[in-house]
């Protein structure tokens, strides 16, 4: 058994997907239209198999959760880029580009070596090896 695809919504449809496109090499399948419960989705695809979907519909509200601060339920999902300076060079190009880096790069207490950051709309990425 294995996880097909974690889903996200958001508000910013197509600058997500752009971010996840950029910056972890995902690939987007079409843009799918409920035209009648007004939802849209993609489905991005990365190298490993794993699957993301951004998900848009206007009447979802904004989450309540502080971006900054732990909270029961799904915190974040993990991408690995295969080495620790590719760790250290994403995490330095998503800084340098504007984007939170909440933790790292650094080794962990149980071995992983990883940085968090937040994606444009605040959920949280671990990157690791």
């Amino acid at each position: 058994m294995y996880i097909e695809h974690i889903a996200i919504w958001v508000k910013n449809l197509e600058g997500v997907k752009q971010f996840y496109e950029k910056y972890f090499g995902a690939t987007s399948g079409p843009r799918y239209f409920n035209p009648t419960k007004h939802f849209e989705s993609y489905f991005l695809s990365f190298a490993s198999g794993a699957r993301l979907e951004l998900m848009h519909m206007p009447t979802i509200p904004d989450t309540k959760d502080d971006v900054h601060a732990q909270s029961m339920g799904i915190i974040h999902f993990a991408l690995s880029t295969g080495s620790e300076e590719e760790v250290d060079s994403l995490t330095k190009r998503l800084k340098e580009d504007g984007y939170p880096v909440l933790d790292g790069p650094r080794r962990t207490g149980d071995g992983y070596y990883e940085s968090v950051v937040l994606d444009p709309e605040g959920n949280r990425i671990e990157i690791t090896v």
